[in-house]
């Protein structure tokens, strides 16, 4: 770990109100040059220079506790849908390991780059899952399984909402990241949260350390028993999304 990547994580880190362990530091170092390797063979992300990846992608996971500061304060069953290079998955797990975390992704390679990325960090109670959200959010092991359901990638929130909510028990919470500005996104996908059992909780905006790019954290409660008939077969939540 250099002396450079440590200062700055200790440094965006302590703005969130988090201390992290020599060992967990030394995780999150081993996973960027991992991710730095691995993406010059196959694509993970865009986003390589450490200064980027520790914000952009480190940090920015974390933020989930600006939204939930009680998250990973005890052991909770997380299912991080659509993980890509995990994000934010992995970082979640590093920063909480008491957090029980499944990655969910729909490209078999991508899995494999998690797995190699588990085993090498030593993390424990990480389950990965091949496969797409709409199969898995009908399959009993995993529907309604779940404390949280988080998603970092894009796509509308309507949408969203029928993937992530199956995977969360009622009482339990969907945690979206979002990007720019989601006013009319948010007033749209009202009645799909609605009909799904979920009630919106709060929006957590922010910008990221040294980025002016705007964040945003929807926080989503499970308050029902979602209905059988969601969510809808492969292809049908992105091309008609709930009204």
């Amino acid at each position: 770990m250099t002396d450079d990547f440590q200062r700055i994580m200790q440094s965006e880190l302590e703005q969130l109100g988090l201390a992290l362990t020599e060992t967990q530091l030394k995780q999150f170092y081993k996973y960027f040059e991992i991710l730095v390797e691995w993406n010059k063979v196959m694509n993970l992300t865009a986003i390589t220079e450490m200064n980027d990846v520790i914000l952009k992608h480190f940090i920015d996971s974390l933020s989930i506790i600006k939204a939930d500061k009680a998250f990973g304060s005890e052991e909770v069953s997380v299912i991080d849908v659509g993980t890509g290079a995990g994000f934010p998955g992995i970082p979640l797990k590093i920063a909480f390991p008491q957090i029980k975390i499944t990655l969910l992704d729909s490209l078999n390679k991508r899995i494999k780059f998690l797995g190699e990325v588990s085993d090498q960090l030593g993390l424990k109670d990480v389950t990965m899952v091949h496969g797409r959200a709409e199969d898995f959010g009908r399959d009993t092991k995993y529907r309604e399984q779940y404390d949280y359901c988080v998603f970092r990638a894009v796509a509308n929130l309507s949408t969203l909402s029928e993937y992530c909510l199956a995977f969360v028990k009622p009482r339990g919470y969907f945690v979206s990241y979002k990007s720019g500005k989601i006013e009319e996104e948010l007033t749209a996908a009202k009645g799909a949260i609605k009909k799904l059992g979920g009630e919106l909780v709060d929006v957590t905006e922010f910008t990221l350390p040294e980025l002016e790019a705007g964040r945003s954290l929807v926080k989503i409660k499970k308050i029902a028993v979602m209905s059988k008939k969601y969510p809808r077969k492969a292809g049908v939540p992105s091309k008609e999304p709930l009204k």
